[in-house]
């Protein structure tokens, strides 16, 4: 009578031994519902690397005959006294969850999300995460609150980037996007390029750091573009992950005007970063150069594609539902843990509620951006 593997799980700690996860890590990754390319291990890595001091390491790793069967990275950090425990990279961990080699492995999740739980943390605040989280099923009614977060729509292109374009935009916008190509044509040669390589990803990436200084400059700027340890990060991190990693850039005369930055997983596309050059957004190019990278997209195989972030204008023309992040709130301990807890739930209540009154939304980011800009600062 034959019997299962025995399970063993371990929790890994340092950068040393997170290093050594590289052998069928990004396989989880890829058996994801909606696989992250935040959790792959060339990103968690140069995450660690870059943001990781001061803070300490919980990946819980779950193996049977020495294989990775399961995975779920955290870190934990201590602010204002409350030990809070967050998927490794924190704000850039979208679509983030227990990752599980066999999504019918509920032992490995159960115990998994036990290790978690089990970690000295005031509180657990983790960004990301899917409506149907394994994370919050694996921990049982009531441990793991999940919030909805950002709109994060999804665009189903199976029927390829030219049948969805004819489809979802309408003539009058057809026509404005061929006449902003031809006008900038008018101006010099009009080009697009694709980078996939390490060499390539070099270059265009030094491109979009610039093109995103023009486009953000003076406004209130959250991306790991903003700062000088962010693009260190971004260039580490991008570079690791050259093929799955891209960029498709825009250049009027070979100088850049636009780029849009993705990540390719298997069918599934996911946008990471875009920015255009103020100086010619009369002609749209954020919209054509985006056009541009979901048409290369489809090129190599893409079927899905996870536009993040929320609801802007330029998404909803292009999908028709969206499938929303959310923010997984629990695990608290203690007096100050659930101090924490209520003080996190009541600041997201008042940015929904402010998202519904579009005077204090536009003071909150426009009038008040200065003064947020400066608190950050400090």
């Amino acid at each position: 009578m034959s019997t299962a593997s025995p399970l063993r799980v371990s929790t890994v700690r340092d950068a040393a031994e997170l290093d050594l996860l590289v052998d069928g890590w990004d396989d989880l990754v890829r058996a994801m519902a909606r696989p992250s390319p935040y959790l792959l291990h060339g990103w968690l890595a140069a995450w660690w690397r870059h943001f990781g001091r001061g803070a300490d390491l919980q990946v819980h790793v779950a193996r049977r005959d020495g294989r990775l069967v399961g995975a779920l990275p955290l870190v934990a950090r201590r602010r204002r006294g409350v030990r809070v425990a967050r998927f490794v990279g924190a704000a850039d961990s979208a679509l983030a969850d227990l990752l599980l080699a066999d999504a019918s492995d509920r032992e490995s999740a159960a115990a998994l999300a036990e290790r978690a739980a089990a970690e000295d943390n005031d509180l657990a605040e983790l960004f990301g995460l899917p409506a149907a989280s394994r994370l919050a099923a694996a921990l049982g009614p009531g441990r793991l609150e999940v919030v909805p977060r950002v709109a994060a729509p999804v665009l189903d292109l199976s029927a390829g980037w030219d049948a969805l374009y004819r489809d979802r935009v309408s003539p009058k916008h057809r026509k404005a996007h061929r006449r902003n190509r031809r006008q900038l044509a008018a101006m010099g040669g009009l080009q697009t390029s694709e980078a996939a390589t390490t060499l390539e990803l070099g270059v265009a990436l030094d491109e979009a750091f610039a093109l995103h200084a023009l486009r953000w400059r003076d406004r209130p700027d959250g991306s790991g573009f903003a700062t000088a340890r962010g693009r260190a990060f971004q260039r580490d991190a991008i570079r690791a992950l050259a093929g799955t990693a891209r960029i498709v850039t825009l250049r009027l005369d070979a100088r850049p005007i636009a780029f849009t930055a993705f990540f390719l997983l298997g069918e599934t596309m996911v946008l990471h970063r875009l920015a255009f050059d103020p100086q010619f957004g009369r002609w749209s190019p954020g919209a054509l150069v985006t056009h541009d990278a979901l048409a290369v997209g489809a090129a190599r195989g893409a079927r899905r594609v996870e536009l993040l972030g929320g609801a802007e204008p330029y998404k909803r023309a292009l999908t028709d539902r969206a499938e929303p992040l959310h923010v997984g709130l629990g695990l608290a301990r203690g007096t100050r843990g659930h101090a924490a807890l209520a003080c996190r739930r009541a600041a997201i209540a008042a940015r929904r509620e402010m998202a519904r009154r579009p005077r204090v939304r536009r003071a909150w980011y426009g009038g008040l951006a200065a003064a947020r800009r400066r608190a950050a600062a400090r």
